[in-house]
């Protein structure tokens, strides 16, 4: 065997391994960044709609104070009735009691009005100010 065909032989195996390593090196980035991505948010069917665009949230938050004829009146705070929100970072889940089926969720810094509390002091029945729904949150999530 010559040098040349030695040669030939060795720069042949040099770049096979170099396309070998170069595609097992491409495959694997994609298949890391494929499973590094964070999954979307889940939408629930008992979900408030999102804001459709930035220019609804700013009309909102232009309101007058006043409530118009079409919005309904809060309720009043029953005497006891403190504010507070949410500490548990993952948010909670709304109960219809305590111990009772699930009818929503409420987010992680969201603001509700703490009405009772149950007797052995483990739930406590919560309204949402936003929608003006009730149920029961385990006790000790929120502040």
């Amino acid at each position: 065997m010559s040098w040349s065909g030695f040669s030939k032989v060795l720069l042949g195996l040099l770049v096979a391994i170099g396309l070998i390593a170069g595609g097992g090196f491409i495959a694997a980035r994609i298949v890391i960044a494929k499973y590094n991505a964070s999954p979307a948010k889940p939408i629930y069917p008992n979900d408030a709609p999102a804001a459709k665009s930035s220019n609804a949230t700013a009309a909102k938050a232009n309101k007058t104070a006043e409530p118009s004829s079409s919005e309904p009146a809060a309720k009043p705070l029953p005497s006891g009735a403190t504010e507070a929100r949410v500490t548990q970072p993952i948010g909670l889940i709304l109960r219809d009691g305590p111990n009772g089926s699930q009818i929503g969720g409420i987010e992680y810094n969201d603001r509700v009005v703490v009405l009772e509390t149950s007797p052995d002091g483990g739930w406590q029945k919560v309204r949402l100010p936003a929608s003006e729904k009730e149920g029961w949150v385990k006790a000790g999530n929120i502040e």
